[in-house]
């Protein structure tokens, strides 16, 4: 599971039990280790033996018949190759703590460490003209030994996540600075049950010492006794409010624990956490200044986005031709009124555009609210009813299913929307998000998103703004294909369906 999983869930704040009690933090990363390098070592062995099967043993017509196919000379190549992945896997970082259990970079370094270490093969197959490999093994070894070593470590993700509820796992965290963004820095990773940090309190010289900061959170005292609350809470993260502290303050922290072996120092984002596009560094005049990127994706990652759209859209239409053309019928079959509804909603650069919608309501919608009061006032809250009396009988089983919603890979296609991105809004929303409402026009809104695959409407809106944020502030193509691949369970699951 990435980072982007659990992040709606209730602050909590795990009780170490007695048997983590009993296990140093290095023992249990240690075990940690060991058990990825077990798993990688299985699961790609195994994946070089599948691949083996599916093309010397399933007799594929699109695989040609003459190949080499001794299993001696296989069982050798994979006894050697197996070495090999392991020398790659270490020097691409996957076995660093820092690329572990955190976002869907550990995915991406997965899948460049085997491309290289195919490309090895292909290069000593070209060097040594006795050392032949069948390129249909090679493709298939390719695809399954990344799909059975990512496998595997997110399995074992998932075991980890599940014993940070039981004490294991979990960094005594110390924020650093008291103030507004001290207390989000607080609801953040405690709201994050995947993050591994375990916050034992703040320490600040503006607060009393002992006072209440963020629900059981205290303040451990002044500044100058940061020695001592590290010691005694046996402290190994220490997390900056930067907005919080002076210049003379982090550089003086900086240097008692910027390159401690024991300490790990986090610097909070300050205003760039609100900058989403990204940032970079250019030297103007020997001086080096931070650039803001005007949109969120650029280069190869728009290129990549856009493969992603078409390759699914397109042919998805396709197959889905027979299907629209029925809810079209029903639609209009059910109610009075036009089959597509038309929603002005903001597009990248701040540039509307009608996303297209199955209609799912009654065309006299205003005269049924009429004199539902409080119906009207949650609507100008959430932007959504549940049991919303205009919905259709032929629109609640739309909504219930996300079909309503079909039409938007027109918008795909038209380049418009994505499939993956954040949820489209209407100009009128856009003030909802506050400071953070800069950061939607960067990237195009999606059918499906973060948002969708964590509750739909049953998200508030303050978390709706949160998912969005996150989502475009750690977009990857991988957390694309993680969301695509959580939509339909989602989808089928129907909570917050209306």
């Amino acid at each position: 599971m990435s980072s982007t999983e659990q992040l709606i869930t209730e602050p909590t704040h795990p009780k170490t039990s007695s048997l983590a009690s009993k296990v140093s933090r290095k023992s249990q990363w240690r075990a940690y280790l060991f058990s990825l390098l077990v798993s990688d070592i299985v699961l790609t062995s195994t994946a070089f033996w599948f691949s083996y099967a599916v093309r010397f043993q399933m007799d594929l017509p699109f695989f040609q018949a003459e190949a080499m196919s001794s299993p001696i000379f296989y069982r050798r190549v994979i006894l050697v190759l197996m070495s090999v992945w392991c020398i790659i896997f270490f020097i691409a970082g996957l076995y660093d703590r820092n690329n572990l259990l955190g976002g869907t970079d550990e995915y991406s370094l997965i899948f460049r460490a085997t491309t290289i270490g195919f490309l090895l093969v292909v290069i000593v197959g070209f060097i040594d003209p006795v050392f032949i490999i069948a390129r249909g093994w090679l493709l298939v070894a390719w695809i399954t030994t990344f799909l059975f070593a990512a496998t595997g470590r997110f399995i074992l993700r998932r075991i980890v996540y599940s014993l940070r509820g039981r004490g294991f796992y979990l960094e005594p965290t110390l924020i650093v600075g008291v103030n507004e963004e001290a207390r989000l820095l607080a609801e953040q990773l405690l709201g994050g049950q995947t993050s591994g940090l375990s916050i034992v309190g703040f320490i600040d010289d503006h607060t009393i010492p002992g006072t209440s900061v963020y629900r059981h959170l205290l303040n451990l005292g002044k500044l100058d006794k940061l020695d001592e609350v590290i010691s005694e809470y046996d402290v190994s993260e220490l997390v900056l409010a930067t907005s919080a502290l002076t210049r003379r303050h982090m550089i003086e922290i900086f240097k008692n624990y910027g390159v401690s072996n024991d300490m790990n120092l986090r610097l909070s984002s300050g205003l760039f956490e609100i900058i989403t596009t990204g940032l970079t560094v250019k030297e103007t005049g020997y001086v080096p200044l931070v650039g803001v990127n005007k949109v969120r994706l650029t280069g190869v990652d728009k290129a990549l986005k856009m493969i992603l759209d078409y390759t699914l859209t397109i042919p998805g239409l396709i197959l889905l031709s027979p299907l629209l053309i029925l809810i079209a019928l029903a639609v209009k079959l059910d109610s009075p009124g036009p089959v597509i509804h038309r929603r002005r909603v903001m597009g990248v650069g701040g540039k509307t555009f009608n996303a297209y919608k199955f209609r799912t309501m009654s065309t006299d919608g205003d005269n049924i609210l009429e004199g539902k009061h409080d119906l009207k006032e949650r609507l100008a809250r959430d932007h959504k009813l549940k049991d919303d009396p205009r919905i259709t009988h032929v629109g609640g089983f739309l909504r219930k299913y996300s079909l309503d919603e079909l039409p938007q890979l027109v918008n795909v296609i038209r380049h418009e929307m994505s499939l993956v991105g954040p949820r489209m809004i209407s100009p009128e929303e856009l003030t909802k998000y506050n400071q953070w409402g800069i950061n939607l026009l960067t990237i195009p809104p999606g059918i499906t998103g973060l948002w969708q695959v964590s509750g739909r409407s049953d998200v508030s809106y303050e978390d709706r703004v949160r998912l969005d944020m996150y989502y475009i502030r750690n977009w990857t193509i991988w957390l694309d294909l993680q969301l695509l691949l959580r939509t339909l369970p989602a989808v089928f699951n129907k909570r917050g369906a209306y």
